[in-house]
Order: C-alpha cells, then sequence, then structure tokens
C-alpha cells in the first residue's frame, strides 16, 4: 500500500532553498506552481519534500543546503525511534562500492525499484555486518534511501555515515557514546610495539582506535561495542578507512558476553566506558579472566583491564584510556597492587585536562603487557606527566606562547604532535632499557615496583614524578619564570594598544538597518566563492608544501582561538582538503563555545590546509571586504538564524546575510571588525600567559628555587 510521501514545513524549505522564510511565503503567493501543502494545517503547511526539490529544480534555485543537510531534513520527518537510520548503515557501505554512474541513475528509478535495490543491496552487505538480521524498507523510506545516495555522492561515504550515527545516537547520548580524539587514538596506537598486526577494541564505538591501529600497519581489526548502532557504524568506517584490513565487529555486553572467547591478539587499544556499576560484578565473580583479582562493583575500569589482558598473548601489549580515580581508589588497591607486582602494568601516562571526554578532568594511559611465562619480572614503571603543574613551569622558554597554551590546553586545542613526541620518546627509552632509563624531573619517572607496593598503591603520574627540591636547577627556573614576565609584559602592551581603538560613538537616532543579502546570493552573484571542508575519503600520499615539509591543518578551534594552524593530515582522512589562501574568511560549521565563530586568514594560515567544520568564503576583493564579510557573518544574530538541529547546531553558510554596503563603507566596518578580533585575541593570550606566570612564580618559590624581592612593591 502506498504511504504518504516526506512532508517538510516552510521552516524546512528555506533551509534547503538558502533563502527566507519570507521568501519561501513570496513563492507561495506569487507562483500558482508552487506546490500545493499536502498536509499540515491552513497555519502550518506541510510540503511534499520531492515536489519542492523538483519545483526548486525547475527554477534553477540552486540548492544551497549541504547533501549532508538534506539528508538531516529527511531522517528528522521520521521522528526518534524509528530506527531507519540504523538501516541505512548497510546502504551506506554499498553505495561507497558503486559505480558514479550507478549512483547518478537512482535519481531516475521509480519508488518500487529504489526499495527492491536497497533491500539487495542490504542483504549483499550481510556478511560485513555485525548480526542484525534482514532489513526492510518501504515506500515511505525512498525519500532517506534517496537522499542517501545523493550524500555518498556528493559528500562522500564517511561524511554519510556521520550523519546517520548523529542522527541514531542523538537519543543516547546520556549512555557515553562519544568519539576518541583523532591526536589521542593516533598516541595510543603508537604506544603498541611496531608491526602490531592483530588488534581487539572491545568497547570500539565509532572505530576510532581500530582505524588509527590500521594506520599504523594493523592487518586483523576486532571490535565489539554493546551499542548495535555504535557497531554497525564501526564496521563500516573500518571498512571504509581500512579497505586492506580483515575487519571483523560483533554487537553485544563484552564483558558478559565476549564475543570472542578464544581470541588473542598481539594488541588491544580500549577507551572503555567509566563508572558502570552494572557491569556484572555479581554474575561474573567467578571469571577466570580475573587473574589479577575479582574487581569490586564500583572498579568496572579494572574488569575492563583484566578482560584486555585476557585478550593478549604472551608479551602482546594494550593500552587502556582510564578515568584518574582508577589510580587511587582504596577499593581497587588490592588489583592495582597485583597488576605492578606481576610486572602487567608497564606504564601510566597522565593526560592535560580536556583531553577527551569527560573534559573537566585529566585522563590517564595505562599501556600493559601480558607476561610471558618465562619472561623476567619487571622492576618499575614509568609514569609520565603531561597535564601537572609542574609539567607546565617546565616548558621551554623558547616556545610561542600560543603553542604553550594549546599544548596543555588539551581536547582540539592539543598539541598531539609535541604531546605525543615527548611521551612516546620517554616510552621507548623505557621499553628498551628500563633498567637504564633516566629520569626527567617533573616529567617522566621510572619507579621501582616494590615502593608503589604499599599501603595506597597510588598510580598518579603527577605525584610520581613530582621534583624534589634536589633535581630542581634555580638558575633555570629564574630563567623561564623572567622570560614568561617578559612574554607577558609585551601581551599587556598589545591588550592596551587594542582596547584604545575608537572612540565609538552611538548612531543619531534609531539603530541602522540595511538591505540584505544571503551568502547563496552572493555566491551565486560571483561576490564569493563558498568552499566547504573537504570530504573524509580514501588516503594517498600525505599532502607536503612546496618545500616539502608536512602541511598544517586549519581547524575549527583555530579559528574560535584566533591561533595558527594547530592540526594535522592525520585527522583530515582525506587528499583533496582545500588550500587556505590570505584573506579567505573562514566561519565554523557548528556553533556554539567560546571564542569567535568567523575571522580573516592571515599569513600564518596561508597555504594550510583546511579542516573539518569549517566552512570557507573567498570575495571578490573588488565587491567585498574580508573583514567586513568575517564581522556580519560571525554576529550572535546571525549564526543563530542559519543554524539547525538541538543538541548540535550546524551552521548552513548559505542563509547567513550580509549588509549590502558600497566598498568603502565596508572598509570602515571592517576595520573595526579586526580591531575588535585583535581585542579579543590579545585578551586570550594576556590571560593565558598571566596563568603561567603566576604558577611558575609559585612553583619556583614553594620549590625553594626562587627568593622573594628584597623590596615589595607598594599595594
Amino acid at each position: 500500500m502506498p504511504q504518504p510521501p516526506a512532508l517538510v514545513t516552510a521552516a524546512e524549505i528555506s533551509r534547503i532553498a538558502g533563502v527566507t522564510r519570507a521568501t519561501v511565503s513570496n513563492w507561495r503567493r506569487r507562483h500558482d506552481d508552487f506546490p500545493a501543502p499536502s498536509g499540515g494545517t491552513d497555519s502550518s503547511p506541510l510540503y511534499d519534500l520531492e515536489a519542492v526539490r523538483a519545483w526548486l529544480e525547475a527554477r534553477g534555485q540552486t540548492h544551497a543546503a549541504s547533501p549532508s543537510e538534506e539528508l538531516r531534513t529527511v531522517l528528522r520527518l521520521h521522528g526518534p525511534g524509528s530506527g531507519l537510520a540504523a538501516r541505512l548503515f548497510p546502504l551506506v557501505l554499498a553505495a561507497s562500492r558503486a559505480d558514479a554512474d550507478v549512483l547518478t541513475a537512482h535519481d531516475d528509478l521509480p519508488d518500487s525499484e529504489v526499495v527492491t535495490r536497497a533491500e539487495t543491496a542490504a542483504a549483499e552487505q550481510a556478511g560485513s555486518m555485525p548480526q542484525t538480521g534482514p532489513v526492510r524498507f518501504g515506500t515511505e523510506d525512498v525519500p532517506a534511501l534517496r537522499a542517501l545516495i545523493r550524500c555518498v555522492r556528493g559528500e562522500g561515504a564517511h561524511s554519510t555515515l556521520d550523519v546517520l550515527a548523529e542522527r541514531e545516537l542523538d537519543d543516547t547520548a546520556s549512555s557515553g557514546t562519544y568519539p576518541t580524539p583523532q591526536g589521542l587514538a593516533e598516541l595510543m596506537a603508537r604506544l603498541l610495539p611496531e608491526h602490531t598486526a592483530r588488534v581487539l577494541d572491545p568497547a570500539c564505538g565509532s572505530g576510532t582506535l581500530l582505524a588509527a591501529a590500521a594506520r599504523r600497519g594493523a592487518t586483523e581489526l576486532y571490535g565489539q561495542d554493546v551499542t548495535p548502532v555504535q557497531a554497525q557504524r564501526s564496521a563500516v568506517s573500518l571498512y571504509l578507512s581500512s579497505p586492506g584490513a580483515q575487519v571483523t565487529v560483533r554487537a553485544g555486553d563484552t564483558l558478559r558476553a565476549d564475543a570472542f572467547p578464544e581470541l588473542r591478539v598481539a594488541g588491544v587499544l580500549c577507551n572503555p566506558p567509566y563508572g558502570d556499576r552494572e557491569w556484572g560484578h555479581e554474575e561474573l565473580a567467578y571469571d577466570q579472566r580475573w587473574a589479577y583479582g575479582v574487581p569490586p562493583r564500583i572498579e568496572s575500569e579494572l574488569a575492563w583491564t583484566q578482560h584486555a589482558l585476557a585478550h593478549l598473548e604472551p608479551g602482546g601489549h594494550a593500552v587502556m584510556l582510564l578515568p584518574p580515580a582508577t589510580a587511587t581508589r582504596a577499593s581497587g588497591r588490592r588489583v592495582r597492587a597485583e597488576l605492578v607486582r606481576s610486572g602487567a602494568l608497564r606504564a601510566v601516562v597522565g593526560l592535560p585536562v580536556g583531553a577527551s571526554v569527560p573534559l573537566h578532568v585529566g585522563l590517564h594511559l595505562w599501556v600493559l603487557r601480558r607476561p610471558e611465562p618465562q619472561g623476567t619480572d619487571s622492576a618499575s614503571v614509568l609514569f609520565v606527566d603531561m597535564g601537572g603543574d609542574q609539567r607546565e613551569s617546565a616548558a621551554s622558554p623558547s616556545q610561542d606562547p600560543h603553542s604553550q597554551t594549546r599544548n596543555r590546553r588539551g581536547g582540539a586545542g592539543t598539541d598531539w604532535d609535541a604531546l605525543s613526541g615527548e611521551v612516546l620518546t620517554h616510552w621507548t627509552a623505557f621499553r628498551e632499557h628500563p633498567e637504564s632509563f633516566t629520569d626527567a624531573p617533573g616529567t617522566a619517572r621510572a619507579v621501582a615496583t616494590i615502593d608503589l607496593v604499599d599501603d595506597l598503591v597510588d598510580l598518579t603520574p603527577a605525584r610520581q614524578v613530582r621534583a624534589a627540591p634536589v633535581d630542581i636547577d634555580p638558575a633555570e627556573v629564574a630563567g623561564r619564570t623572567e622570560h614568561r614576565r617578559a612574554l607577558l609584559v609585551t601581551s599587556l602592551a598589545a591588550l592596551e594598544n587594542a582596547a584604545g581603538h575608537g572612540p565609538w560613538k552611538a548612531v543619531a537616532g534609531s539603530s541602522r538597518s540595511w538591505r540584505t543579502a544571503t551568502v547563496s546570493d552572493l555566491a551565486r552573484g560571483g561576490a564569493l566563492a563558498l568552499l566547504r571542508a573537504a570530504v573524509p575519503g580514501s588516503r594517498g600520499e600525505t599532502p607536503r608544501a612546496d618545500d616539502g615539509e608536512r602541511r598544517p591543518v586549519l581547524t575549527a578551534s583555530d579559528v574560535s582561538a584566533g591561533g595558527a594552524p594547530s592540526g594535522t593530515v592525520e585527522d583530515l582522512r582525506t587528499d583533496a582538503a582545500h588550500t587556505v589562501a590570505t584573506g579567505d574568511v573562514l566561519v565554523r560549521a557548528v556553533a556554539g563555545g567560546k571564542g569567535g565563530m568567523a575571522r580573516v586568514a592571515d599569513g600564518a594560515d596561508a597555504g594550510a590546509l583546511l579542516g573539518h567544520h569549517v566552512h570557507l568564503l573567498r570575495p571578490d576583493p573588488a565587491r567585498l571586504d574580508s573583514w567586513f564579510l568575517a564581522g556580519f557573518l560571525g554576529a550572535h544574530d546571525n549564526i543563530a538564524t542559519a543554524s539547525t538541529g538541538s543538541t548540535i547546531l550546524h551552521v548552513t553558510p548559505g542563509r547567513l546575510r550580509v549588509p549590502l554596503l558600497p566598498l568603502d563603507e565596508q572598509r570602515r566596518y571592517g576595520a573595526a571588525f579586526r580591531h575588535a578580533h585583535e581585542l579579543r585575541t590579545a585578551a586570550r593570550r594576556t590571560a593565558a600567559l598571566a596563568e603561567e606566570t603566576a604558577q611558575a612564580l609559585l612553583t619556583g618559590l614553594t620549590a625553594g628555587a626562587l627568593l622573594p624581592p628584597l623590596e615589595s612593591p607598594s599595594v
């Protein structure tokens, strides 16, 4: 029986077409051939999506909404709980393997044929997917099927996969489904020995860790996740990003129903769920995996740790991302002691606050090794602290203050190259010659196992590497502190100069108003070019600059912070990224958070690759001033009007509006916007340097390395 077509509101039509709702209302009144309402009420009519799309195409109206936004719109129409997004996962894999001509011809197929082909394609991919049962579609699903094909064809399979996961996981975010940052995943994979071929992630989520292992040469990837949607997403993602690897992903509760009970691998990577008291303590009390002690109910992380060790072959390594409480809770003392005593625990790395969710704590990396039957016992454990106060005080005086701030801030702002390089340097030296490892005061220390197995068995890196006064060189501390203080004085002068711009006079009478045009209108008129971030896809050679150096990537956090490009090409998953040029206008693709939404690329940005979640607008300088454009595009009201979504607000750049002003007046506004940007950037830099300088002084004074001034300044 035929099902009703997908229906959209006038607001959704405006988003698809990149116009205002008033424009849609005008179309309804002025054009007799505009599609008639197919549902809803007189005050809130609903329209057939396919009829609207055909009408727009017949009038030459370019769709401002990206294929991914159109797919989001169609999925929203099915409402939460429909499960449609989950059924579409196999089709992403099928479409990624189809010829471009086949995908293009899909638009002309009748609805019944679309359904038949979708079910056939899903059945063909059944062997590659976690067990989900037969996939069935109806004619009511046809708009979504067509939108999915357009999205794969226009933006790639990875982007399509992200849209489906975003929709399906929106209602389960509270259950702890969140991605592992790319830089952190790369670090965890690099902590495994080179040429680790078989890798397991027992809580694989979206497959980020396994994909990182594949980039390091793993050829057999095994994953399991309790959330079926995550298992499907992981399987498809790994097939797309690691076509040369053998991929096996299963859905199910890993601790209660291990899908690979007999599997032994050379490496385990895992970011397990935290604080789960319902992990199966009672029913698994006598499980053979608890070789180091039965984990208490509140120590689910220690259950995951022993699960990982149980899946390792002798001499195999596991890298676990764990909350800091796992290293100190009294309830887990006995298990921790046995892990240390047996030599299974090899290293603990303290990460900066905000390196990964949850962002308010500094997480730990535990590196473990399954002891070999005839192997020698390990006499020490390596501790590396990348987030403690003394670590911050030890930054090189020659470092740029922006780099120091990024290095410790965590999350998207973390300088993962610098952090990973330091961690791996210490780990490699310790792994090769643990008995002769040279401590780095305040950063890295090898601690004898006999010193760790005490009443607390505290495995917190910040406490274990804390530098003793004898390890501190007062002259070095004084030099670093004076260098920071000089940077702060210079930054204060820059802030004062930025704050001195003015005066700012009030407009006579009422506030000004302008005629405006959308970015889509300006693009159609040739006033600017709109470039979206490159679509994740297959990898080839690493993009390099003319001098052979690897090119940096400009990220969304660089836009908000006003800093230089801080990303790496490993974050892109593509070789077709746009190159940033001086004068380009950069707009974050996701609204919210601190910092600016838009800024202009300068000389430091030129030549960098455009990262994900950043839109690039390249204005014609004879018609548009770059800073004028950036100022109005980044305005709060403008961003709010052009954003869609509930939990995550996606900015549709084509819907952003710009006043139509003469070029001379644009430049006046542009100069003012540039000064406001400089003020914000100077304020952020000064605040960061003030905090660093104060902390350096406190650390130096309390460690006995600095003396108070002979004469205190008058108050």
